[in-house]
């Protein structure tokens, strides 16, 4: 089920609604996300299978296995972050807004996007005293020996990329004659209904 009768086809590749330099910017951001998501969900059904595998062949797995599992959860849910507003996905209450003229849901898009966008930056911000913290601290992984603190550097890039992309959301609302929820999706749902 899709959010918008108007999004784009994904299987095309993803086209920026913004023009210019921040159309470039949401493209290059995009293809990143592509990139972390696609490996991180590969790297992670390679690394659980061959674990299996080594379990029942060998009769023991391997050691290091659920540590590249949870830097690998890390790292896709927040890529993912930005990827659900990118293209819309995020949760909405939206009973309330639903009922209001295109002008007032404009607006309040807007400073729900610039609001969010402001969320992310703070939690972005607390994200690196968090590494700081780690990393002043000397911890490592028990089997892989890295240090701690290396594993959550995607917390504050996913927060940082998602608080951006409610920017550009913010900026296509304002030169938009539409109501979008992100830089490609116009806001609206798509009619999933069909008679029997």
């Amino acid at each position: 089920m899709t959010n918008s009768a108007t999004e784009p086809d994904e299987a095309e590749g993803y086209k920026s609604g913004l023009p210019g330099p921040l159309g470039f910017v949401d493209l290059v951001i995009a293809k990143i996300e592509a990139v972390m998501l696609a490996a991180g969900v590969l790297l992670m059904a390679l690394n659980t299978c061959i674990n299996v595998i080594a379990r029942f062949v060998f009769g023991e797995g391997l050691f290091f296995s659920g540590e590249i599992n949870r830097i690998l959860i890390i790292l896709i849910t927040f890529a993912g972050l930005g990827y659900a507003a990118r293209h819309g996905r995020h949760i909405r209450m939206s009973a309330i807004y639903d009922t209001l003229p295109t002008t007032a849901r404009k607006v309040l898009m807007v400073v729900i996007a610039l609001f969010t966008a402001a969320v992310m930056f703070f939690l972005c911000y607390y994200s690196v005293e968090y590494i700081q913290n780690l990393y002043s601290r000397g911890r490592v992984l028990p089997a892989l020996g890295l240090p701690i603190w290396i594993i959550y550097l995607w917390v504050p890039v996913g927060f940082a990329i998602t608080g951006i992309q409610y920017v550009l959301t913010a900026i296509k609302n304002l030169m938009a004659r539409d109501v979008y929820l992100s830089t490609s999706v116009l806001d609206g749902y798509a009619d999933t209904e069909s008679e029997v």
